[in-house]
């Protein structure tokens, strides 16, 4: 229930964020051109790449060699955040980018990572600096 939930707010970011872009274009033509992220128009993604542990490390490196992973991943103008090995899951990486561009991550990610990776997306915010003076404040 909880993945479907955040399935749908990604979704819902989406959405919006087609319905405001005036360069709505279909699944599969060229996105335009990248745009920076802002303040107002940003969102935060966090990927979960788990391992296909069904197969050995090197066959799953080589097919993502193949596929140009590494090659399309991250798109220019798309901040890492953090990018992660979580032992015993794989890889979770955080992205900030305009909301306009989460289709094109998406697409990336579908053509160059699948088949070597099972992925989980979840819309991310910071909250290190409210944590912590929530914190500092109790103490």
């Amino acid at each position: 229930m909880r993945r479907v939930r955040m399935l749908l707010a990604v979704l819902a970011v989406a959405a919006s964020a087609s319905m405001f872009n005036s360069s709505t274009v279909a699944q599969t033509a060229t996105p335009a051109p990248a745009a920076t992220p802002t303040a107002d128009n940003a969102v935060m993604l966090t990927i979960f790449f788990k391992h296909d542990e069904s197969r050995p490390l090197g066959e799953l490196n080589a097919r993502l060699e193949k596929q140009g992973f590494y090659k399309a991943f991250p798109p220019d103008g798309v901040e890492v955040v953090s990018w992660y090995v979580m032992m015993g899951v794989g890889q979770v990486v955080t992205l900030r980018l305009p909301a306009s561009r989460l289709r094109e991550v998406n697409r990336i990610i579908e053509n160059s990572a699948w088949g070597a990776y099972h992925t989980e997306f979840y819309p991310t915010y910071d909250y290190k600096a409210i944590g912590i003076a929530n914190h500092e404040k109790a103490k």
